[in-house]
């Protein structure tokens, strides 16, 4: 059997292209990267294995079992320059060079006021693994970005750190958007649900009122704050924590000052909370009385206790702890 049938049948290894027996150039995630680095002028290409498709040849595996070491050229006296280091195959039957293997190589680019990464020419079976962004003389270090290089994985694989979404997706399809786990329902990419290691935020109460200490502030609820979270593509707020009004009337704003406008709701949000009417210093009232009180976390970022002005009515300490509403 030829090559060029065993390439076609090699296409099988890896996700389409969107194209009639198309497949997906990338690096295999996990085989060392072909990752590329800079010291000086020398470039060095790490290991990794890539698969490369040509159009109407089919892929073509490249394995590089140790590091390469190219040469920067010069720096221009006055323009920019980006340049390309990239994965080659070399394959006599299509591109009659006369070798069969393959390497990286390093194209430079041309300086300019508006630079771009040059495009090999002819019949060159490659694919990107890196650009290069050269200052002219006298303008800095040249940096390396690694934004051009694919990855690619078995059909029904997750496609790692990707910047964009993948082009012709098949419903089903999932990648990983550096952030978030995405999937193609035939119509929209979705966010899916992730574990998520969240910092949560503590806010300044306002006056009258002390923040939970994990032992007699608010009922040992421990302190008032928030966070906010993405599941299933909606953002969340979630709040924790409880509070003790020491002195003084009823706030409007249980907050030193409102929320950011990034973590207030679309629409009020309501909730009924538990909370103890014991005594406050300057306010009448009876005995110890348990029970609920509303709670409004407004459109204009303020968080107000709903509650009657004095007497058993009066909160003495309430607890925020499970409350979670969408933001849009």
């Amino acid at each position: 059997m030829s090559g060029h049938f065993l390439r076609r049948g090699d296409s099988v290894l890896t996700m389409h292209n969107g194209a009639a027996l198309g497949a997906r150039s990338g690096i295999i995630p996990g085989t060392g990267g072909l990752g590329v680095s800079l010291a000086g002028t020398t470039i060095t290409v790490g290991s990794g294995i890539g698969l490369i498709y040509y159009a109407g040849e089919g892929t073509f595996r490249a394995s590089m079992t140790s590091s390469s070491t190219l040469t920067l050229q010069a720096a221009h006296a006055t323009l920019t320059r980006i340049d390309l280091v990239y994965l080659r195959v070399w394959c006599n039957s299509v591109d009659g060079s006369g070798m069969n293997k393959a390497d990286v190589d390093y194209l430079p680019g041309t300086a300019s006021a508006t630079p771009s990464a040059p495009t090999p020419t002819g019949t060159v079976i490659y694919m990107p693994l890196a650009t290069i962004t050269v200052p002219p003389v006298g303008g800095g270090s040249p940096s390396v970005s690694s934004a051009v290089k694919p990855f690619t994985v078995a059909p029904g694989g997750i496609l790692p750190l990707q910047s964009s979404a993948p082009a012709s997706p098949y419903v089903g399809q999932f990648y990983d958007d550096q952030t978030n786990l995405r999937r193609w329902n035939g119509s929209v990419w979705e966010t899916m649900q992730k574990v998520e290691s969240i910092a949560w935020t503590t806010p300044v109460l306002g006056s009258g009122y002390t923040t939970g200490n994990g032992t007699t502030n608010g009922n040992a609820n421990g302190p008032v704050r928030y966070r906010t979270f993405t599941e299933r593509g909606t953002p969340y707020i979630e709040w924790d924590g409880g509070a003790t009004r020491a002195t003084g009337a009823q706030n409007a704003n249980i907050l030193n000052a409102v929320l950011p406008s990034s973590v207030r709701p679309q629409n009020r949000a309501s909730f009924v909370v538990p909370r103890n009417a014991s005594g406050i210093s300057g306010v009448s009232g009876a005995g110890s009385v348990v029970h609920s009180v509303k709670v409004d976390f407004n459109q204009d970022g303020t968080i107000s206790l709903v509650t009657a002005a004095a007497g058993d009515s009066e909160t003495s300490w309430f607890s925020l702890r499970g409350i979670r509403y969408p933001l849009s």
